[in-house]
């Protein structure tokens, strides 16, 4: 006997209409995709927020010499000098002590942000202008136009970067905007080069043969359609430009040549305590050292993350 093949009826709930829908997907560009590991990168986040305080404490640094009613370069000689004429330790009225010549430290650290931020975001604005337009012109134009400017950055390398400052220094004085052009001048080497190497790699794609086809200009080519495709690594190299920035600013004025005195600055107020702190006067040296030393810290632990968020495959990044 036959076996009876066993009929299946499909009832409520089990049709193909029934199916419930596949999770729709949705696309992500490479700026969302890096903004989201940025969200989950704990470092990322803790270096942020100190970026942050830092900027909001250059703000509000005349707040809190209404809050004192002591002025960046208010000399306070009678109650802002021990008996030997040595700087006083922290206490209320001095909340970080005070300096050789009895102004307040709290305070000029304060306005020393302002410097070392504006100095920092200025050169490397410059650098970044000249590395992305001499590392654009050297790839995409390529032969002569190249050669030059390959020849360029290896006379910049060349130099050394101190003795030139030092030089500068002595023929025109030293100002803030010296150490703007300085450091701007001689950073945007590397990034040239790493712009260069981008631009080689693309100029040979469709979308610039299309380009190219049409009628497009040089210049047209280089900054519309050339230009974004390389801002990811523009970008990283520029948030690991301002911390090196802020040190070179710091080297120079702790070497006499850099912003000119009695503005407050870090490097500076190193220098000066560093001829004091083997008589005890600890804080003198100790808070304008943190302040550097935290600034630049949060500013290369947060470049190392962007550089994770936007290039993962050549990084430790999971």
């Amino acid at each position: 006997m036959s076996a009876v093949p066993e009929l299946i009826v499909e009832g409520p709930g089990t049709g193909p209409a029934d199916v419930p829908a596949a999770k729709k997907i949705e696309g992500r560009n490479p700026w969302r995709l890096a903004y989201e590991r940025l969200r989950t990168d704990k470092a990322a986040k803790i270096s942020f927020g100190v970026i942050v305080l830092i900027i909001v404490l250059a703000f509000v640094a005349p707040l809190f010499t209404k809050i004192t009613h002591h002025g960046p370069n208010e000399v306070f000689s009678n109650i802002g000098q021990n008996a030997n004429g040595g700087p006083v330790p922290p206490s209320g009225l001095f909340w970080l002590g005070t300096d050789a010549s009895g102004r307040d430290l709290f305070i000029r650290i304060l306005y020393g942000i302002r410097i070392s931020l504006l100095v920092g975001v200025l050169s490397t604005g410059v650098s970044v202008a000249l590395g992305v337009v001499f590392g654009l012109a050297a790839g995409f134009l390529g032969g002569v136009v190249d050669a030059v400017i390959a020849r360029m950055i290896d006379v910049l390398l060349s130099l050394p970067f101190l003795v030139v400052a030092l030089t500068l220094a002595y023929r025109y004085g030293g100002s803030l905007w010296l150490v703007v052009f300085v450091l701007g001048f001689f950073s945007f080497t590397a990034l040239a080069r790493i712009v260069r190497g981008q631009v080689i790699s693309l100029r040979q794609k469709e979308y610039v043969e299309a380009a190219r086809a049409m009628g497009a200009r040089s210049w047209r080519i280089m900054f519309i359609d050339l230009l974004p495709n390389v801002m990811a690594q523009v970008i990283v190299y520029a948030s690991l430009l301002i911390p090196l920035a802020i040190v070179g600013e710091s080297s120079l004025s702790f070497l006499g040549v850099g912003i000119p005195p009695p503005t407050a600055d870090w490097g500076d107020m190193i220098s000066d305590a560093s001829g004091y702190y083997q008589f005890g006067y600890w804080w003198y040296l100790f808070f304008p050292s943190l302040a550097l030393l935290g600034t630049t810290l949060a500013f290369n632990i947060f470049g190392d993350s962007v550089r994770d968020a936007l290039d993962p495959r050549g990084s430790t990044y999971v």
